[in-house]
């Protein structure tokens, strides 16, 4: 078992415990980038290593009763046969480097997606912020469709159970508080996941040795991620987890190195302006505030 595998799952454990996302979106590409593992390997082990992890934070989420139980039931209903069909697919595209190739492409395009949903969502954040508990109707249509869309996503990539379904609800639900958005991705990605890991375990996907030293990992890494996700500067965590998406699938689409270090450096230099601003504007804010209260 490799330890600096173990070591991996460890920091993308702490950033879902955090963030609730880039599960796949992060762990995947590091088993294919930095591990050289075979895109079509590293999936399988990554939605096994998933959905032994998911549950600990789902289970925090749970308690403190930040899951909406009817929205998990309708995205389950379609995410799961569809994280079958997903994987099938992947073996119909064939077991040569094309399938190699087009499930790297697809992997990138996914980040892309997961990262572009992520700046959407901080955006709207920032707009609107958090607001107190709103009363949500479920739409089972769409989110019916929500689900067999993630599903089929996670079964191809393994990206999607947290980055792009959170994204989704989000756009169809805005009036979702942030726990409850968090809470109620984390526990449908559980049988998610879990589907997608199977399918994969089917065909001989699943590497034990791999799924085991992420897990070995990524278990005290969510639960350290869940403990401090309340004091961590939450814009922080995401920045860095969007910047480090758009790296990853510019290096899948094998863009140079060196571009690849520019374009990760103007997106820091930026969101660091953004984190900056947003101070300036909270400070102004509170100054308000107190010359109000005198």
């Amino acid at each position: 078992m490799d330890p600096t595998m173990a070591l991996a799952g460890l920091g993308v454990g702490i950033i879902v415990g955090l963030t609730g996302m880039g599960g796949g979106a992060l762990m995947t590409p590091i088993l294919v980038l930095l591990f050289h593992v075979n895109p079509v390997a590293a999936i399988g082990s990554d939605l096994a290593a998933s959905a032994v992890m998911k549950p600990f934070g789902g289970a925090v989420h749970a308690r403190r009763g930040t899951v909406n139980w009817k929205l998990v039931a309708w995205l389950c209903a379609g995410s799961v046969p569809s994280a079958f069909l997903g994987v099938l697919l992947l073996r119909l595209l064939g077991d040569d480097e094309s399938v190699q190739h087009v499930v790297k492409i697809s992997l990138g395009v996914a980040l892309l997606l997961a990262a572009a949903g992520m700046a959407a969502k901080a955006w709207i954040g920032r707009r609107n912020g958090d607001g107190p508990p709103a009363e949500i109707v479920v739409k089972p249509l769409p989110t019916l469709l929500i689900g067999v869309m993630g599903g089929l996503v996670v079964g191809l990539t393994s990206v999607g159970s947290g980055s792009l379904i959170i994204v989704a609800l989000l756009a169809l639900y805005p009036r979702l508080r942030a726990n409850d958005l968090v809470g109620t991705d984390l526990v449908q990605a559980i049988p998610l996941v879990t589907a997608a890991a199977l399918g994969h375990a089917i065909f001989g996907d699943l590497h034990l040795d791999i799924a085991g030293a992420v897990v070995l990992g990524s278990i005290p890494g969510v639960l350290i991620g869940s403990r401090i996700s309340s004091r961590a500067p939450g814009g922080l965590v995401r920045s860095a987890l969007i910047i480090v998406l758009l790296a990853s699938s510019l290096k899948l689409f094998d863009v140079s190195t060196l571009l690849v270090g520019v374009i990760t450096g103007i997106a820091v230099v930026v969101a660091v302006a953004v984190g900056l601003t947003g101070r300036r504007k909270s400070a102004a804010v509170e100054r308000e505030r107190e010359t109000v209260s005198v």
